[in-house]
């Protein structure tokens, strides 16, 4: 039994090693980079927000008695000086051909249960291969999107476009915006492509232990 111990030890420390490499692959996701004074809202020029291009981006900071769904600030796609057109935010990110990721935000209605955005992910030359209409909006209550995508490309964009209103500056929050690599990269079938090696030996630990505690069982 002392060696089981040994062993589920020396795992943890495995895991708190490897645990960084599932890291959030979209940078600034909850929009806190760009400080907002508490209890407030800003507009500014996508170059402007950290990870972030596009149209301008409007930040919220607990404004109006509406939290953030995650830390203090979010943000609004449909922001503040249009100019007619949709609002169209994005942002590009590393991926591997043939991996799995997993795509989560909080999306909420600020004005009308009516407002809508896509959501889309596209290739390096611009291409789309997932798009998605969100209008389910509640007013000022969140909710979640999930979902996995597979990548084409080594290169990901991440966008997100108002669709109602189309060119209003008044509708659609965004928060806590994450892609992070799915537990579906770590198949059997695909193990020596997708798993990094401090997640191999890591999942070789976890073997040990299995076997270990069947040796301890039958005594």
């Amino acid at each position: 039994m002392q060696s089981v111990r040994s062993v589920v030890l020396v795992t943890l420390c495995w895991l708190a090693w490897v645990a960084p490499s599932a890291a959030n692959l979209i940078q600034n996701g909850g929009f806190e980079d760009t400080a907002v004074k508490s209890k407030s809202w800003a507009w500014f020029y996508a170059d402007d927000v950290e990870g972030w291009s596009g149209s301008n981006i409007e930040i919220w900071d607990n404004y109006g008695g509406f939290k953030a769904y995650e830390g203090s600030q979010h943000a609004e796609l449909n922001a503040h000086a249009g100019n007619g057109q949709p609002f169209s935010i994005y942002q590009s990110f590393a991926t591997q051909i043939g991996m799995w990721y997993d795509l989560s935000f909080a999306y909420s209605a600020r004005a009308s249960s009516n407002e809508a955005f896509l959501v889309s992910l596209l290739a390096s030359d611009d291409s789309e291969f997932f798009s998605t209409l969100l209008n389910d909006h509640e007013v000022k209550q969140w909710s979640l999107f999930n979902n996995s995508f597979q990548a084409v490309d080594a290169v990901t964009t991440l966008r997100f476009t108002s669709v109602t209103p189309y060119a209003g500056t008044v509708g659609n929050f965004l928060d806590d915006i994450q892609v992070n690599t799915s537990f579906k990269s770590l198949n059997v079938l695909n193990f020596a492509s997708v798993v990094s090696a401090p997640s191999a030996a890591l999942l070789a630990l976890l073997s040990v232990v299995v076997m270990l505690r069947r040796k301890v069982n039958k005594g």
